[in-house]
């Protein structure tokens, strides 16, 4: 018998349990290749990157346990899967659809390609709950209300796929031809050597199927019936911590879906996965939100040019305790909780009046959870420049912060080891009640930033 391989080409899934194209790929009934693609026009950023070589590595320790391997080739995309189809004689490639601008593109090449070679091309729902064309208005229209958005969304069937990995894969053997293009060994060039900066991503997170489906069990287990409750509080750690691991396909959103909906308390916890679903939406209809206002008017909006301030912002270095709390825990874990997310992204957006692009550049860079919807969307949010989004006179303020939301100065101890030795009532304000020499003083005044923000505001 003449075998024609099916290539199962993985991008964003790094899991074989409860992934339809790898199910399909298997009921093909011709053996399975599974390979990924380092297309260096297409890589994430430096955070990303480093979880993205543990779920590589990860996956093919999964496929090595069911007797196959996950064959890592570097180059430009259509070039390596034309010399992958050709040297194996593929009859099919198979994959689980990407919606970001430049993997819309490349997919759309490569399906072209492979549709002109004869080779078969089957794409299928793996990343959203519901595909980000299909919730509209009754006019077809994309929603630019998040409320509007989730109660239409929520009145269709998610398309959740809940299968466990096969039990038993034939896999295809990879052709000495493709020795030039393969990545063989292991280090894929993903992770930072001299210096090595990632140690806190080593401490804080293993990448993998395995240590997600450990999480949200915790999760589920632990923090779920408190986490609408105390979510807000970062020193409490409430939050799921389920991101990187949604980002990166290790879990898909149907199987958080369907175990939180087994249990109670879940309401507040699925509308987060709704905001995703929604920020997806938007990307899906306006491509350059990493790069554009989306309301227009802020065109004229006069941000400041000033990399000193910008720089204090990233090193956490502000002299606003919670401010350079979350920006530490950022580049030591890669991960930032939300509150504190949106206190930091306020404070650069309209304490310093610094453009809203210039933070969305670095979290791309830092996160690891970082994914091309949420983050630009967050920040436009946050800047008040785009759907559905928080005014622009809304400005946080981040003493009251601080005091809200981390009373006792828990988290700020845990980040800012310098002021670990002052009391809770001291803390948040350490320029009042005498700061030590090794922490900074506050780069900008609250209540002149508040002021100099709406004046900018005012004329636009």
């Amino acid at each position: 018998m003449i075998h024609s391989p099916t290539i199962m080409w993985f991008r964003e899934d790094f899991r074989i349990s409860d992934n339809l194209a790898l199910h399909e790929a298997e009921r093909r009934g011709q053996p399975v290749l599974c390979i990924a693609v380092l297309d260096d026009d297409r890589l994430p950023g430096a955070a990303a990157r480093w979880w993205l070589h543990g779920a590589i590595r990860s996956l093919d320790e999964s496929l090595h346990k069911k007797g196959g391997a996950l064959h890592v080739f570097r180059g430009p995309t259509l070039k390596v899967l034309a010399a992958i189809v050709q040297a194996t004689g593929a009859g099919a490639v198979f994959w689980n659809r990407r919606y970001d601008p430049q993997g819309r593109k490349t997919d759309t090449a490569v399906e072209t390609m492979l549709n002109a070679k004869g080779i078969t091309v089957r794409s299928f729902s793996g990343a959203l709950l519901h595909e980000p064309w299909t919730v509209r208005t009754r006019s077809c229209q994309p929603y630019k209300i998040f409320t509007a958005f989730w109660r239409a969304a929520r009145a269709l069937p998610p398309a959740i796929f809940l299968h466990p990995a096969p039990e038993k894969l034939v896999f295809a053997r990879l052709s000495p031809a493709l020795d030039h293009l393969t990545v063989k060994d292991m280090r894929y060039g993903l992770r930072p050597a001299h210096p090595d900066w990632a140690a806190g991503l080593h401490e804080t997170w293993t990448p993998g199927e395995e240590s997600a489906r450990d999480r949200l069990a915790a999760f589920l287990q632990y923090d779920l019936a408190r986490y609408a409750a105390e979510r807000d509080f970062p020193a409490k750690d409430r939050t799921s911590r389920l991101s990187p691991f949604l980002r990166f396909g290790h879990l898909s959103p149907g199987r958080i879906w369907d175990a939180a909906m087994r249990g109670a308390y879940a309401e507040k916890f699925l509308t987060e996965l709704g905001w995703r679903e929604f920020a997806w939406s938007v990307l899906y209809s306006t491509p350059d939100i990493a790069t554009r206002n989306l309301r227009p008017e802020f065109d004229a909006m006069p941000w400041r040019d000033s990399p000193g301030e910008l720089a204090a912002w990233q090193q956490g270095r502000t002299g606003y305790p919670l401010v350079d709390a979350g920006m530490r825990e950022l580049w030591h874990t890669g991960w930032m909780h939300n509150r504190v997310r949106m206190v930091v992204a306020s404070f650069l957006v309209k304490h310093l009046l610094i453009d809203w692009r210039e933070g969305e550049r670095w979290f791309a860079d830092t996160l690891v959870d970082h994914d091309p919807a949420s983050n630009p969307m967050n920040w436009q949010w946050s800047a008040g420049t785009g759907v559905d989004a928080a005014p622009y006179f809304r400005i946080m303020n981040p003493l009251l912060q601080s005091r809200t939301f981390d009373p006792g100065g828990d988290y700020i101890r845990r980040w800012v080891p310098e002021l670990a030795h002052l009391p809770a009532d001291a803390i948040h304000a350490p320029w009042i009640s005498g700061r030590p020499d090794n922490y900074p003083a506050p780069i900008v005044d609250h209540r002149m930033a508040r002021e100099r923000a709406l004046k900018a505001w005012k004329t636009i």
